[in-house]
């Protein structure tokens, strides 16, 4: 047998214009790039076939609430079709199973750092019902949903086909991911300022990146519009290397929820100013370098989906009509995001496209996994994930440990040649605790996709299907 050595060797010696592959690495080979550089070999067909990635961010719905009962997926835990779980109530003294929930409009429960927490209970995952019941005592009017304190607790409720067939039919079709955890166990903003950039913090002196310290809830203001992150964000480094960006909008209102309540306080929310939703533009990185222009709206992105002007890498996220916040509508959600995939499916990327879809947090919802501890962060609850593509394995469950770090991981592997977003060699100091892309345990999205097998067609889809039956067919 020859050393892989040798046979580099060899191939330098044979002026091999292009690459060459020998055995080991991810896909069982690698390529040598004129440069010298060793790349997995999947790694760069990967990168020859994926031109766009498109996250698509909605809001507050965990794992079991969405695909509990999806099969193949590590679901609800049922003994003949019934829930072994049971929460407590601390306002019956009796205990609440995971049910059935028809409604397309939620309640939800309180969903910021305490309230991880005390949902977790060191692992029990028992603290569903008695946080909704404790954020119910605040209600000031009770017609308000999930102000009755009669009705049924609906953080233990399941939707299936029924209410989200299309959802249930991506995940037939192309990827779901049963192991996507919220990167930090808190609200929206923090989930969002992971998913950019992989921490969460409090910066005291503006401009300053080691004035920022570890914050779960995000910086220490009220009015996020003046929130500054002088720390490290994706965009510093896709700007750098001249990949293009977009994060598209939707402008009109956003649920600000950082006080753990049922009922959360609305807020406006503009691609101009920086948001629960939108914290870029509160980004040092992403001012210097002249790049608030590269925040749009969702219509543009409608456009540029359309006419095969999408940027290399995009997040698309919602206004609260469409975001799927409690109390904002399943149904309504499910259209906005079905048009999102179909703008891509219709135009001329969708076979260089992969479409990421995920939720920023659990929204107070049952879920009854337990998160794993990676550092002092995360990670939060699970929240459902699904990937959408010609080239993802069709029908796949993938089981692998998740974070919105894999997406940044990812992003970088695709197009900043394996940069991290890592203090010591990205030209930029913070005081991060944690590389989260180099986290071990944490798993690899390319396992998500087939490079050899035929590009799977497009799935149009009605924005406002029929329902299904309890589980799509063939399933």
């Amino acid at each position: 047998m020859i050393p892989k050595q040798s046979i580099a060797g060899l191939c330098i010696g044979a002026l091999i214009l292009a690459s060459c592959t020998f055995p080991g690495g991810a896909g069982g080979q690698t390529t040598e790039t004129p440069g010298g550089t060793a790349v997995p070999a999947k790694l760069a067909t990967a990168r020859q076939k994926i031109k766009h990635i498109v996250i698509i961010m909605q809001e507050n719905r965990s794992f079991d609430e969405y695909f509990g009962t999806f099969p193949g997926v590590d679901g609800i835990p049922m003994v003949d079709g019934v829930p072994t779980a049971c929460m407590p109530d601390p306002s019956t003294k009796l205990c609440v199973k995971p049910y059935h929930d028809s409604n397309d409009l939620n309640a939800g429960g309180p969903h910021g750092a305490v309230s991880a927490q005390s949902a977790i209970d060191g692992g029990k995952m028992d603290g569903f019902v008695a946080n909704y019941r404790i954020a119910q005592k605040a209600c000031k009017n009770t017609t308000s949903p999930g102000c009755d304190p009669a009705a049924t607790p609906d953080v233990m409720g399941w939707h299936d086909a029924r209410e989200i067939p299309n959802y249930w039919m991506y995940a037939k079709k192309f990827v779901i991911q049963d192991r996507m955890f919220e990167p930090v166990g808190s609200w929206s903003l923090p989930s969002h300022l992971f998913m950019l950039s992989g921490w969460s913090a409090n910066c005291t002196i503006p401009g300053d990146p080691m004035s920022c310290t570890n914050s779960i809830n995000g910086p220490d203001t009220n009015n996020y519009a003046e929130a500054d992150y002088a720390w490290t964000d994706i965009t510093y480094l896709l700007h750098k290397a001249n990949v293009s960006w977009i994060y598209y909008l939707g402008e009109g209102s956003v649920a600000d929820c950082s006080q753990e309540k049922l009922l959360c306080e609305s807020k406006p929310q503009s691609r101009n100013m920086t948001g629960i939703l939108s914290p870029l533009p509160g980004f040092d990185t992403v001012k210097e370098d002249g790049q608030l222009g590269n925040i749009q709206t969702v219509a543009k992105f409608f456009i540029d989906a359309k006419t095969g002007n999408l940027p290399s890498v995009s997040w698309v996220i919602p206004e609260l009509q469409v975001s799927e916040h409690p109390p904002a509508s399943v149904s309504n959600g499910q259209a906005y995001v079905t048009s999102l995939i179909n703008a891509i499916m219709q135009g001329p990327a969708w076979d260089s496209t992969v479409i990421f879809i995920a939720w920023d947090d659990w929204g107070g919802f049952y879920d009854h996994v337990v998160p794993p501890v990676i550092d002092e962060n995360g990670y939060g609850l699970r929240v459902p994930a699904m990937v959408i593509s010609p080239w993802v394995k069709k029908g796949y469950v993938d089981h692998q440990t998740l974070s919105f770090d894999a997406y940044l991981k990812f992003i970088e592997d695709i197009f900043l040649d394996g940069q991290r977003l890592d203090p010591r060699t990205d030209g930029r100091a913070d005081p991060r605790p944690t590389v989260r892309e180099n986290v071990a345990g944490l798993g690899d999205l390319l396992n998500d996709f087939d490079f050899e097998q035929n590009p799977l067609p497009a799935l149009v889809l009605p924005e406002r299907p029929t329902p299904g039956p309890a589980s799509i067919p063939g399933t």
